[in-house]
């Protein structure tokens, strides 16, 4: 094995990767979006152009969330030889930042500190030579990236990283912008200078029936969205034509909101508020019945029957208890013992990839909190499982540095089945294990990618998707495959564009600094 070789990296620490040191070497030359799926060392790539950028000044590095600066801070102490590195975060008082700023080599924040101690002028980004931004796909709107990168002037070469930026080339165009990237350098597995380095992941995808309890439940429910879907189409408030999804339904209630603000109080917009509102709760319902469980299912029935009957109870869900449907569902789900199917088949593969050997590893990705509990609880029956729960800090969940000390226990061994709602998609340094399984597909092919790419780095591994046939599952499925690869075909176009010169990008920067010279 190759090692890098360059003064201000341990020597014999890092292996020598072909595409990271190309990819290193482009983003000294120019501004560059480096995309680089999850595993394959995107702040091995960071580290090589600090080392070299040091020379010429400070470095700040910033990342969206506390454990990922924390994890930033480990990677370059460990590597990283002659430079003092600081970790600021927005606990730390405004003075305390600043000295850090003026005392450090390489500072390692997250964005919101920085863009507020530079709008209150605290310090400045004098004597910088390297700004770069973790997850770059964030930089859209008024999110902190964008708000630091507007006081990066041309003699700072900005990088923003990222796993996936999605498939909206709108979106990514607005990234490029906002952070003044020039050019694009993409790699995934099939890369030729890529492959060498990465194992096989087979993907498989499990498909279930839904016991006769849930089709009959689901039944039930879409009768009752059915008939205020026609209300919302005989109040002209939506377009025959458009399928009852989230998206659509929420297009509309901004429309209502639009109406509402602009003095239209009447009682035609109020019962449309209503009836989109009842929508929402009902696919929400129909969802959880289709992809999650009958336990969740009956939790947020609870919820809404609890909301119903408050004093300033919500109208819909009084509605929605009021419909001839309710009884039979309630009646249903009282009665059943059913769960869903998919929840042995998790089982089945958990049990089978730690039998397979010592030092087996698995990670059970599901959508929502309860379904999470829920395996949890089911999983740490199996022989031989040692099972923990990665979830969000929201409503008692785990601190960020709880979630940490999770995953360093998940590396050692101490745990070999992580269970995790989406917190361990995205940046989290996470072992890599010897099987994924999403409990539900996602439709966002950024979420799908970062899934993914915890198996199949350090040996060979297995993703496995289940899907319950003729529901939401197979739409979310299509959907991401299809996004992922017009993705691909998006990002290679625009960055041929952007080596060429003739992009859209190029020519707004152009303009936005025409217009300020003038």
């Amino acid at each position: 094995m190759n090692y890098i070789s360059h003064p201000r990296i341990k020597p014999d620490s890092v292996e020598e990767r072909r595409y990271q040191v190309r990819m290193a070497q482009g983003c000294l030359d120019r501004n560059t979006l480096v995309i680089l799926p999850t595993g394959l060392g995107k702040t091995i790539v960071a580290l090589q152009i600090i080392a070299e950028k040091l020379s010429s000044g400070k470095v700040l590095i910033l990342a969206p969330t506390k454990p990922l600066v924390g994890q930033h801070q480990s990677t370059l102490e460990q590597f990283l030889l002659d430079a003092d590195v600081g970790m600021m975060t927005g606990n730390m008082t405004p003075s305390k930042r600043t000295e850090m700023m003026a005392s450090s080599d390489v500072i390692i924040s997250t964005p919101q500190s920085v863009a507020n101690d530079l709008e209150a002028g605290r310090y400045t980004l004098d004597g910088f030579s390297l700004v770069i931004f973790d997850e770059a796909h964030k930089a859209v709107g008024n999110y902190a990236y964008v708000r630091v990168a507007a006081y990066c002037d041309k003699g700072i070469r900005c990088i923003g990283m990222t796993a996936s930026p999605g498939s909206d080339t709108a979106k990514i165009e607005e990234v490029c912008m906002n952070l003044d990237l020039r050019r694009i350098d993409i790699r995934s597995d099939d890369d030729p200078d890529v492959s060498p380095y990465v194992h096989d992941t087979y993907v498989n995808r499990i498909e279930v029936n839904l016991p006769s309890d849930l089709v009959d439940v689901i039944s039930l429910m879409k009768a009752m969205l059915d008939h205020y879907v026609s209300e919302l189409v005989s109040l002209k408030m939506m377009n025959p034509n458009w399928p009852a999804s989230t998206k659509h339904l929420l297009v509309i209630g901004q429309n209502l909101q639009a109406r509402l603000s602009r003095g239209e109080k009447t009682a035609l917009v109020f019962r449309g508020l209503t009836v989109q509102a009842i929508c929402i709760k009902l696919l929400h319902a129909i969802n959880l019945a289709e992809t999650q469980s009958m336990s969740a299912l009956r939790s947020y029935l609870s919820k809404m029957e609890s909301e119903a009957k408050a004093a300033k109870g919500g109208k819909g869900a009084k509605e929605i208890m009021n419909r001839p449907e309710y009884p039979g569902i309630r009646a249903i789900v009282d009665r059943s013992n059913a769960e869903h199917p998919k929840i042995p088949r998790v089982m089945s593969i958990v049990s089978r990839t730690i039998s397979e050997g010592t030092g087996s590893k698995v990670m059970v990705f599901a959508q929502y909190r309860e379904t999470c509990e829920l395996l949890a609880s089911k999983l740490e029956n199996i022989p031989g499982a040692k099972v923990a729960k990665l979830i969000g800090q929201a409503n008692g969940g785990l601190k960020q540095r709880e979630q940490i000390a999770l995953l360093e226990s998940f590396r050692a061994g101490e745990f070999n089945v992580v269970v995790s709602t989406s917190v361990g998609e995205e940046g989290l340094d996470i072992s890599s294990s010897d099987a994924v399984i999403f409990y539900e597909p996602v439709p966002s092919e950024i979420r799908t990618i970062q899934r993914r790419g915890r198996t199949g780095r350090k040996n060979d591994g297995e993703v496995f998707v289940l899907i319950a046939r003729g529901t939401m599952d197979e739409v979310s499925d299509r959907s991401s495959a299809q996004k992922e690869q017009a993705m691909r075909q998006k990002l290679e176009k625009l960055s041929e564009d952007l080596s060429r010169g003739r992009s859209d990008i190029l020519r707004r920067n152009q303009l936005r600094l025409d217009g300020f010279q003038g």
